[in-house]
């Protein structure tokens, strides 16, 4: 079975942001439309993600091997392990929906400490001596970033203003993500009758965007 791997990165409960409100939205259609999907989410505002500390790793981005993992403490060997899963976890997906508000021209904090734990040599990139490539290009795949803004940015200034999303999609590009898309949720302002506007306006679009994160190969 197919897997959507659906990350939130906010403290807010559901109702109370407008990212993990379309989000939801754009994932119960999708898995409307896609019956052989199965969903898995990751809140990183509850989810454990470890310190990199460099007694987990060989080389740079390489977990230790096992006669140096057996020489850790309990609790390292417990973050190793979490690491692993993490990694893991992402490397199954199939289809990716990060959900996240504009915060300081970019994310939330937790979003880039998740993605120094999945960066990983052997799992999601190798690392050569000539040479750094990802490993996620090995099936399809396809993204989907959902950022809320209380602001409404001009079109021409997106690209620079939006330094996090332009971060995530090279970084996703990087490890082999090629299929990436993004949903601005614009405009969610001072008021609730513009948070609800722009909110339903983003979930319409996120309804049109369900069959452009992901193509079925056998079809």
């Amino acid at each position: 079975m197919n897997k959507l791997l659906y990350i939130t990165v906010n403290s807010k409960p559901e109702n109370m942001s407008a990212s993990r409100t379309v989000g939801r939205a754009f994932v119960n259609k999708f898995i409307e439309k896609h019956k052989d999907f199965q969903v898995e989410e990751l809140d990183l505002y509850k989810c454990h993600i470890p310190r990199l500390e460099y007694e987990y790793f060989e080389k740079r981005n390489c977990m230790i091997k096992e006669e140096d993992f057996k020489k850790l403490d309990s609790k390292q060997q417990e973050e190793v392990h979490q690491i692993v899963k993490l990694t893991e976890q992402f490397k199954e997906a199939d289809v990716y929906v990060i959900a996240a508000p504009m915060w300081s021209l970019s994310f939330p904090a937790p979003l880039k400490e998740y993605i120094d734990c999945i960066v990983m040599d052997g799992k999601t990139i190798t690392i050569t001596e000539d040479k750094i490539e990802g490993l996620l290009n090995d099936k399809p795949r396809g993204m989907l970033y959902i950022q809320s803004s209380g602001a409404k940015i001009p079109w021409i200034a997106k690209k620079v203003w939006n330094k996090g999303l332009n971060y995530v999609a090279d970084i996703m590009n990087f490890m082999g993500i090629k299929k990436f898309e993004d949903l601005l949720v614009d405009g969610t302002g001072a008021t609730e009758e513009e948070r609800k506007a722009a909110i339903e306006k983003a979930i319409e679009k996120a309804y049109e965007m369900v069959d452009d994160i992901w193509k079925d190969p056998k079809n």
